[in-house]
């Protein structure tokens, strides 16, 4: 009966299609335009061969995939389309496999512009066992540090802080020996949901700045910003000063070396513990152009910046991501230490 409405079949199939975009919700391709995207194809820069990456293989990366495919958990290294996973997922050098478990399932409510993670207004309900799922994936794999994540979920009262702190809650029940760090969404700017998540148990508290103040228009999703982001980093320290608080920042945004350093400046002043650089590779044609590749050199060059300015631990290299394994080790013991001194 419909389709008597309508002159031809292509008519009643664009109807179907919009109804259907309509429905999901908003995605990233919805503050793209068309033109844009075909333009920044063409525009795309040639990867340096030190950003050059092995394909992910091997027995630990195909266990480890099997484990979290059981469990239906889904990981930041997948979904963001980090070029460490093969790394990671498969041991490296100190063959041990970790991964960092993204939280609340595999879509977003937000749509920022350098990020290949799934968007939707409503992803849908959470998953009541991924508290016990999770503590269950991580004690079999027998790491002692872990990292989770988690998408935005705006479409929840408390964003989501009171589940993700139970999954946390859950790992110290069963894993009771197990060093946390979790990667937290900005909750809106809700402090009480910050606290919520920072008197969990968590050693590590991570948020990232993603980049300088002038780009966070143009790079986040409107509803993160600078002040916001900062304001969460000092919350979380506030009411749990034993806490590390962590942030990162991806470089080759078109930032300058000024912009980065005041960035710095306000970490410090903020008693931010721990931060990262690493460069920003468009995941898709469609998200945003690397406006430039960093050498190492450079990244060297910021990692002795923020050493010099007193920060307790830094991670700088054109592969590093915020929650990449190299940094694990070096915060593990810097907990352990402050640890040994609280019961001196």
């Amino acid at each position: 009966m419909l389709k008597s409405v309508f002159k031809s079949h292509s008519q009643f199939g664009l109807l179907c299609r919009n109804f259907s975009t309509i429905k999901e919700g908003p995605g990233l391709d919805h503050f793209i335009k068309e033109s844009q995207t075909k333009r920044a194809a063409k525009e795309r820069k040639r990867l340096p061969r030190w950003l050059q990456t092995s394909i992910p293989r091997g027995e630990n990366y195909s266990r480890l995939k099997s484990d979290l495919r059981n469990l239906n958990l889904s990981t930041v290294c997948e979904e963001a389309r980090c070029p460490n996973i093969g790394e990671c997922w498969g041991g490296g050098e100190t063959h041990t496999a970790t991964a960092t478990i993204m939280l609340m399932g595999d879509t977003c409510t937000r749509g920022c512009r350098f990020c290949s993670v799934k968007t939707a207004k409503n992803p849908g309900p959470l998953d009541p066992m991924e508290p016990y799922n999770t503590a269950e994936a991580v004690g079999k794999w027998g790491v002692d540090y872990v990292v989770l994540t988690s998408v935005d979920r705006d479409d929840i009262q408390d964003g989501g802080s009171s589940h993700l702190a139970e999954c946390v809650k859950e790992l110290k029940r069963q894993v009771p020996k197990i060093l946390v760090e979790v990667l937290s969404p900005d909750f809106r700017g809700d402090m009480q949901a910050v606290e919520t998540l920072a008197t969990s148990g968590l050693e590590v508290f991570a948020h990232n700045l993603e980049t300088v103040n002038r780009l966070q228009a143009f790079v986040r999703d409107p509803r993160a910003n600078y002040r916001q982001s900062m304001n969460v980093l000092v919350k979380a320290k506030k009411v749990t000063e034993t806490v590390l608080t962590k942030t990162s920042l991806m470089l080759g945004l078109g930032e300058t070396d000024e912009e980065i350093l005041g960035t710095l400046r306000d970490l410090r002043s903020n008693n931010v513990d721990v931060v990262t650089f690493g460069q920003y590779m468009q995941p898709t044609k469609r998200h945003l152009k690397v406006k430039e590749y960093l050498p190492p050199e450079k990244f060297k060059h910021w990692e002795d910046v923020a050493n010099g300015m007193g920060f307790a631990y830094v991670a700088s290299g054109p592969l590093v991501r915020s929650s990449y394994k190299a940094g694990e080790y070096f915060i593990k013991n810097i907990i352990e230490k402050r640890r040994g001194l609280e019961n001196t």
